[in-house]
C-alpha cells in the first residue's frame, strides 16, 4: 500500500479544493491535494464555466450606471433563499458571511491573484415577482476575463508555487473510499490508486484499480464537489414540492460528479442537510458535440424570446426567460412533460442568446477583444450559437411560422402543438408593439431591461415583432432539463468544520464547494442569485484552509 503524510489532506481538486490547499500550504502547512480524476481535470467544473462571479457595488457595476450595496443584495439573497427549516442555521450565517465577502474583500481578493473582469455585468435571475421576492434587483454577474479557465489558472499559479517551495503535493487518480477516524477525529483517508487515462478533460475515464493508498493527516478536508452527474442520484434526492422527477434530462457535468465524497463524509459521522435543495436549469440543449454521457449546454438568455410550454400555451409572467429558473421548472413540471419551447427570431438570437461553458464562448475565453466586437455587429450570432443552430438536434429553423411549429411537432413526434392558436398568441404579442405602452409583462420586461446600459448595448434586442418577415427567420428550440449544482450537503459552522449529528464538529474534518452546499450545508438555500457558485467555492474553499492551518 502507498502511505503518504501531511498536514492537511484536501479531497478534490476543483475550485473549493485548490483553494483550500493552496492557503493551508500557504499558512506553511504540508498539504496533500488528491483527485480522483487525471492532472487534465485540474479545476473541475469551475475550468467549464462561464466564469460568473457575484459582486455587489463593484466598479464594475458604478461604470454601467447600477446602484448597489450591501444591504440590497442581502434582502435579495434572504428573499430568494428562502430560508425556513430548523437546519437553515449555518447555511443563513454562511449567506450573510457571503454577502459581507461579495460587497467586501472578494473582488480585491481575486484582482490579487490575476482575476480581471469584462466590463459589461450581466443581469441573471431577473425575479419578476415583487421587491421581496426572488431574484437579483440589479446586475451583479461579473464574468471573469478569460471566463472559467482564468480563475483556475490563477489559483495553479498558486499552487505551483507552492509546488516549488515544497508544502504541496498533487497526486491524482486517487480514489478516496474512506475517511479514516481515530478517536472519533478525522486522521486521514485510504482508497484505490486507479489505472492513468488520456482521456480529455471531462470524458470518462476508467476504473481500473492498480493497488491501494493511504495518507495520514491531521485535517481532512473534503471537496469532492456534488451530484449532479448521476441523473439516478438526482431523481433519488429531488424535492417533492416540485412534484415528480423529470423522466428526461441532460446533464451539465460529467459523469464523475456522482456526489460519492457526501456519501463517505456521512459514513464518517458528518451530518447532511438538504439534500434536496439542488439547482437545475431549465434551457438545456443537447451538445451536438458531446464530452460527458447526456451533455447538455445551457442557453443564458435574454428576456425576449417568447416561451411556450409542451402544449404551445405561453408561459405567463414571472415565468420568462432569464427571470425565475427554479419558478419555471417547477411551471413547465406541472404540465407532465419534460421539455418546453423557445420560440425567436434571428435578431433575438443574434444579439440575446449566449452558451454556458468556457468552449462556448471563444471570445471571452481567448480574451479577444477583436472577436468579442464582432458580437455587436452583422446579422450573425456568434460562431458557437450558429453552430448550434446548424447543428443541434434541438433547433428549427423555418421563414414560414406555420412550417415552424409543424417542424416542432415533428421533432417531438407528437401533434401537441396547435399551429393556428399559436400563431395567435404570437400575433397578440406582436400588437402589443404598437404603442410605446402595453399590458404585456415580457414587453414591459424588455424595455426595462433596455434601460440598463449593458443589456441595450450586448444583451437586449429592441423590441420587434417576431411574425415579420424582415426580423426572420424564425427559429424554435426546444428545453430540456439540464441538472448542474448540489445547493445542500455537509453542514458545516463558519469555520468549515463538519458537524456530526450532535451539532458539535468533528474534529479534523472540514469541507468546502459543492459537498458543503457551498457552506454550511445549503448557504443559497432553496434558489440561488446566479454568479454564487464559484464564489461559494472559493469563499467556502478559503475558509476551509485557512481554519485547517489553524488560522481560520
Amino acid at each position: 500500500m502507498e502511505t503518504e503524510r501531511a498536514d492537511v489532506l484536501v479531497i478534490g481538486a476543483g475550485l473549493a479544493g485548490m483553494t483550500a490547499a493552496a492557503e493551508a500550504a500557504e499558512a506553511g502547512r504540508k498539504v496533500i491535494l488528491l483527485d480522483q480524476e487525471g492532472p487534465q481535470s485540474l479545476g473541475g467544473q469551475a475550468f467549464w464555466s462561464f466564469g460568473g462571479l457575484f459582486l455587489v457595488d463593484s466598479p464594475e457595476q458604478r461604470r454601467m450606471g447600477v446602484r448597489d450595496s450591501r444591504d440590497l443584495a442581502l434582502r435579495d439573497w434572504l428573499g430568494t433563499a428562502g430560508f425556513h427549516r430548523p437546519e437553515d442555521r449555518w447555511p443563513r450565517a454562511w449567506a450573510e458571511a457571503y454577502v459581507d465577502f461579495a460587497a467586501g474583500e472578494k473582488r480585491a481578493w481575486l484582482r490579487e491573484r490575476g482575476v480581471r473582469f469584462f466590463p459589461v455585468v450581466g443581469w441573471a435571475e431577473r425575479g419578476g415577482h415583487d421587491a421581496s421576492g426572488p431574484g437579483n434587483s440589479v446586475p451583479r454577474f461579473h464574468v471573469a476575463w478569460g471566463t472559467g479557465p482564468a480563475l483556475v489558472e490563477a489559483l495553479e499559479r498558486r499552487l505551483r508555487a507552492q509546488q516549488e517551495a515544497g508544502r504541496l503535493r498533487l497526486l491524482f487518480r486517487r480514489r478516496v473510499d474512506e475517511i479514516v477516524m481515530r478517536a472519533g477525529a478525522a486522521a486521514g483517508a485510504q482508497g484505490a490508486i486507479l489505472a492513468p487515462d488520456e482521456a480529455p478533460r471531462g470524458a470518462p475515464t476508467n476504473r481500473r484499480e492498480l493497488g491501494a493508498f493511504a495518507v495520514e493527516a491531521e485535517a481532512v478536508i473534503l471537496a469532492s464537489g456534488g451530484v449532479g452527474g448521476d441523473l439516478e442520484k438526482v431523481r433519488a434526492l429531488w424535492p417533492e414540492r416540485l412534484g415528480p422527477a423529470p423522466r428526461a434530462m441532460l446533464s451539465g457535468v460529467p459523469a464523475h460528479v456522482d456526489g460519492r465524497g457526501i456519501e463517505i463524509a456521512a459514513a464518517a459521522g458528518a451530518r447532511l442537510i438538504n439534500r434536496d435543495r439542488m439547482w437545475h436549469y431549465v434551457e438545456g440543449v443537447r451538445n451536438w458535440a458531446p464530452i460527458w454521457p447526456a451533455h447538455g449546454i445551457r442557453i443564458l438568455p435574454g428576456p425576449s424570446s417568447m416561451w411556450f410550454d409542451a402544449f404551445g400555451r405561453r408561459l405567463e409572467a414571472p415565468y420568462l426567460p432569464g427571470f425565475d429558473t427554479l419558478g419555471t421548472l417547477e411551471r413547465i413540471l406541472r404540465t407532465g412533460r419534460d421539455h418546453s419551447w423557445f420560440v425567436l427570431t434571428q435578431k433575438i438570437i443574434r444579439k440575446e442568446f449566449a452558451l454556458s461553458g468556457s468552449e462556448q464562448n471563444p471570445d471571452l475565453t481567448g480574451r479577444s477583444w477583436r472577436m468579442v466586437a464582432r458580437r455587436a455587429v452583422g446579422r450573425r450570432a456568434p460562431g458557437p450559437v450558429e453552430a448550434f443552430k446548424e447543428k443541434g438536434a434541438d433547433f428549427i429553423v423555418r421563414e414560414d411560422p406555420r412550417a415552424l411549429i409543424e417542424a416542432m411537432n415533428a421533432m417531438t413526434g407528437e401533434d401537441l402543438l396547435d399551429p393556428a392558436d399559436m400563431l395567435e398568441q404570437i400575433a397578440a404579442r406582436d400588437a402589443q408593439l404598437d404603442n410605446p405602452f402595453c399590458k404585456d409583462a415580457q414587453i414591459m420586461a424588455i424595455r426595462n431591461a433596455r434601460r440598463y446600459r449593458g443589456d441595450r448595448l450586448i444583451r437586449t434586442a429592441p423590441p420587434h415583432k417576431l411574425l415579420d418577415p424582415a426580423n426572420g427567420p424564425l427559429i424554435a428550440v426546444r428545453l430540456n432539463i439540464l441538472t448542474r449544482k448540489t445547493l445542500g450537503g455537509i453542514e458545516t459552522d463558519l469555520q468549515a468544520r463538519a458537524l456530526g449529528a450532535d451539532g458539535a464538529p468533528a474534529p479534523g474534518l472540514f469541507a468546502a464547494g459543492e459537498a458543503a452546499g457551498f457552506g454550511g450545508g445549503g448557504l443559497h438555500g432553496a434558489r440561488a442569485l446566479e454568479g454564487t457558485f464559484l464564489g461559494g467555492c472559493i469563499f467556502s474553499g478559503r475558509a476551509a484552509g485557512r481554519a485547517a492551518a489553524g488560522r481560520g
